[in-house]
């Protein structure tokens, strides 16, 4: 490996970026592959950007066959992450809940009594407004972002940076009447029919979910099923 792939790979593991290594298995030639905000995807064949960005997903490495032989990706993914919108008493049972699966937590609320050490000790917890806080945390495809305040004032900023963004999945807590009211604001605000695909809502799987635990569990089944069967998801979440 070249000593500029490894110190690039260093620093994006450093940063916490999605990274495939791509090695062409007969010439030994590599290079780094991103999905986002960088060069990689776009001067190389579709297939192979394709077969990347399933990687990643995945969280596997593959070899696919390409015109200069075998193509090794190996997979360099930072730790899942969970942005909860919102510190209500769903979040606290879902914290622990998205921890014990592995996910890196980060709580956002602006309304300090709520998003407290207090109420969440050992949380990774933000009293600025979503639009602030979601730019410094550079929501990524290995994040998945949940909103639960039920306040457009805090919701609504966190779904238009989650929809700009490359998160593997968007929450919405809410009934359909709540939901249809978010879709006409966010159509205001720009966003269209695919982008609307994209946010469940209302958020996680219909079980019939009535505690703050069981809608957790429903929410975080919903989550691992965008992560693990995205295409099977993303037809949940249209319909």
């Amino acid at each position: 490996m070249k000593r500029e792939i490894l110190e690039q790979l260093q620093a994006d593991r450093a940063e916490q970026r999605p990274v495939v290594l791509a090695t062409f298995l007969k010439t030994g030639e590599q290079r780094l592959l991103y999905l986002v905000g960088k060069k990689g995807l776009k001067d190389i064949d579709p297939r192979i950007g394709e077969a990347a960005r399933a990687a990643l997903i995945e969280d596997k490495p593959r070899t696919i066959e390409t015109e200069k032989g075998p193509l090794f990706l190996n997979v360099f993914n930072p730790p899942l992450r969970l942005i909860l919108v919102g510190a209500v008493h769903i979040a606290q049972a879902l914290v622990p809940m998205a921890q014990l699966a592995g996910y890196e937590v980060i709580v956002i609320d602006p309304r300090s009594a709520f998003g407290s050490i207090e109420r969440f000790p050992g949380v990774q917890l933000s009293n600025d407004w979503p639009d602030e806080a979601m730019e410094k945390l550079r929501p990524d495809l290995r994040t998945a972002l949940v909103t639960l305040t039920h306040d457009p004032k805090i919701d609504d900023p966190a779904l238009i940076a989650g929809l700009k963004s490359d998160v593997f999945y968007i929450g919405a807590l809410g009934s359909k009447k709540t939901h249809a009211a978010r879709i006409e604001r966010l159509t205001d605000a720009g966003f269209e029919v695919d982008d609307f695909a994209r946010i469940h809502g209302p958020v996680g799987l219909s079980i019939g979910a009535k505690s703050p635990a069981e809608i957790s569990i429903s929410i975080l089944a919903q989550m691992t099923a965008a992560l693990r069967q995205p295409a099977a998801s993303a037809s949940s979440a249209a319909a």
